[in-house]
């Protein structure tokens, strides 16, 4: 019998980029699992909040009752990774005085800070703990204006905008990384498993 996966790692499956977090976490040797109601937070390891619209997941996080059961998740210690819009969802503070939704990332993020879809880019990324660039995929991309905390470790910066951070459980990515051939952004989520 093949041994099980180590990890169990879920995607937040209610909008967005999920079947590529999926395949990406699978390449990985992680079992993947679309989450798509709160009873399967019990079943996972770590939980990925994808990119998509931000505006529309929160509502349905909250539509679905994910709200607090997430953030019980993060309090017990469980790694959560916001990629682009999953990085809003993150957040403590979003610039323009919108509402956090699930304020939990010392950080202030800026919404389409980089411009519209066609304004989307790839770029050649430098990234602590990477010995060489990453192609990150910038897609209606945020940015973290600021830390709200010296808990927060910049791992990446573009044009001197916080791109990549990481706080204790939380990591979060202001591009793309699950639509790259590229696996070693998700390899770093899944070390904070360990």
């Amino acid at each position: 019998m093949p041994d099980k996966p180590p990890y169990t790692v879920g995607v937040l499956a209610l909008q967005g980029a999920v079947s590529e977090h999926l395949r990406q976490l699978e390449a990985l040797g992680a079992s993947a699992v679309a989450v798509k109601n709160i009873e399967q937070l019990q079943q996972i390891d770590g939980l990925i909040l994808p990119g998509g619209e931000s505006t529309a997941i929160s509502k349905l996080m909250r539509e679905y009752g994910f709200v607090e059961p997430i953030r019980r998740f993060a309090a017990d210690g469980k790694p959560l990774f916001g990629t682009c819009a999953g990085m809003i969802l993150l957040a403590k503070e979003i610039a323009g005085n919108a509402s956090p939704h699930l304020a939990l990332m010392d950080i202030q993020v800026q919404r389409n800070a980089f411009g519209r879809q066609i304004d989307s880019f790839e770029t050649a990324l430098s990234v602590k703990l990477l010995s060489a660039p990453f192609p990150a995929i910038f897609i209606r991309a945020p940015y973290i204006r600021q830390r709200l905390s010296d808990s927060v470790e910049v791992l990446a910066e573009m044009d001197g905008n916080i791109v990549l951070a990481r706080q204790d459980n939380l990591l979060a990515c202001a591009f793309h990384p699950e639509l790259s051939h590229d696996t070693r952004i998700m390899a770093l989520f899944l070390d904070m498993l360990k």
